[in-house]
């Protein structure tokens, strides 16, 4: 189907020479594709979204959360297609892309959540932080297919699809979250086409605002997503229940549209019918969006910036009410976060044992344990700078799912575990 939306400089790759010119498929859909039959996305299946992976059958993971997110935004793109008069059948966002970027945009995400996040963070400032957003990155370019040294060669579309924060760690003070690693200064040239930043997008949230249509939906598909389903979650799960959101509604004193909100939510709990309403408002909330022309600073480059996506002032005002309800009965449990201060714990000394053998010493000891694949060793002792070893541990540990962190911590911890058994994996 015929798409003016698009051009070459969208569909260009960082490595042409890897482009194959008689692939039935667009360039759009081998990005999906790619990211489908990758470890990295099967590995979400056993990572956190708000409860453990495995703890029950019925919570969201991150790779059941990035399905319904993708589904969400693919349903955004169709209902634009039709609904806004700035779209039409030759010209419109492309489905395929948005649904690439929604279905990446959690593989840079390590175990144990958010926790796992702001763990290895910490332990990382000497050599650079650790962000998923551009962990995630990292993975696209740099890591899935790792012979080839250039990742999957994603699309220039895909790449700021998923790339949500565009300032440097260097730019940043000793920053929490939302950067990039310093070394992916060139894939970030690459997509602002060698183009700097004007003086009124300094480092920091407001060049996080400089973002694709695309990057804007898959955003708004992933809030909707989790906004509705952490609480749907939270209520199967008994962390939100009618005298806990009661208390919370009167401590926080809620009014109009907001109580109104609350009282629905009340009702339906009472019901049995919370699965039922959030199924209900992801429809709303993907009505709720539409389509402005409003040009950022590379618009003269592509279409893709020269859009905005509008959300319905009421549907946007929902969606917050309903993420701070989960992050303060949920999120902010007495059982959540002991379980990531335990998370963290974990991660923390394992990064701590494999700094000791393979990050600060200046060279390998010949009688050294090997603790990791001959495989990442060779690798890691190729590396020409502590910095570069620190990162390849990172990677190590962001791959990893909360089942593997967990088993490689007591096959190294615990004394008790080490059967033939407890050997596999």
């Amino acid at each position: 189907m015929r798409n003016d939306f698009y051009a070459a400089f969208d569909t260009a790759t960082i490595d042409a020479g890897r482009q194959h010119e008689d692939d039935y498929r667009t360039p759009f859909q081998v990005d999906r594709d790619r990211i489908i039959h990758t470890s990295a996305f099967r590995a979400l299946q056993s990572k956190t979204q708000v409860f453990l992976s495995g703890e029950y059958d019925f919570y969201r993971t991150r790779l059941t959360h990035s399905i319904e997110v993708a589904q969400i935004g693919r349903s955004i793109c169709e209902r634009l297609k039709h609904t806004s008069d700035l779209l039409d059948e030759s010209n419109f966002i492309d489905s395929d892309l948005v649904e690439a970027a929604c279905l990446a945009h959690d593989i840079g995400h390590p175990p144990f959540g958010h926790a796992g996040e702001r763990t290895l963070n910490r332990v990382m400032r000497p050599w650079g932080g650790f962000e998923g957003n551009a962990q995630t990155l990292r993975l696209l370019t740099r890591t899935i297919f790792s012979r080839q040294g250039s990742g999957m060669n994603p699309t220039r579309g895909l790449i700021d699809g998923v790339l949500k924060y565009k300032t440097l760690y260097a730019e940043l003070d000793d920053p929490e979250n939302h950067f990039l690693y310093t070394d992916q200064e060139s894939y970030l040239d690459f997509v602002l086409d060698g183009q700097a930043f004007p003086a009124e997008l300094p480092p920091g949230d407001t060049r996080d605002h400089c973002r694709s249509i695309e990057c804007q939906v898959m955003d708004w598909a992933d809030d909707t997503a989790y906004s509705l389903n952490d609480v749907t979650d939270g209520v199967n799960a008994g962390f939100i229940t009618l005298g806990k959101v009661e208390r919370w509604a009167e401590e926080n004193a809620l009014g109009g549209t907001s109580a109104e909100t609350i009282e629905k939510l009340l009702r339906v709990i009472r019901e049995d019918r919370v699965e039922i309403l959030m199924g209900r408002k992801i429809g709303n909330f993907i009505a709720g969006c539409d389509l402005k022309i409003d040009p950022g600073f590379l618009g003269e480059q592509t279409r893709r910036h020269q859009y905005q996506l509008q959300v319905n002032a009421e549907i946007a005002a929902e969606s917050k009410l309903y993420k701070k309800l989960a992050f303060e009965l949920v999120f902010r449990s007495q059982q959540l976060q002991q379980l990531d201060k335990k998370a963290d714990f974990v991660l923390r000394r394992l990064f701590d044992v494999l700094a000791e053998y393979y990050i600060l010493p200046d060279s390998p000891k010949a009688d050294h344990y090997q603790l990791l694949s001959a495989a990442q060793e060779k690798q890691i002792f190729a590396a020409d700078s502590e910095s570069a070893r620190a990162r390849l541990v990172c990677d190590f540990l962001a791959r990893m799912t909360d089942s593997a962190a967990t088993r490689v911590y007591k096959r190294l911890f615990d004394p008790d575990f080490g059967s033939i058994g407890d050997l596999v994996g």
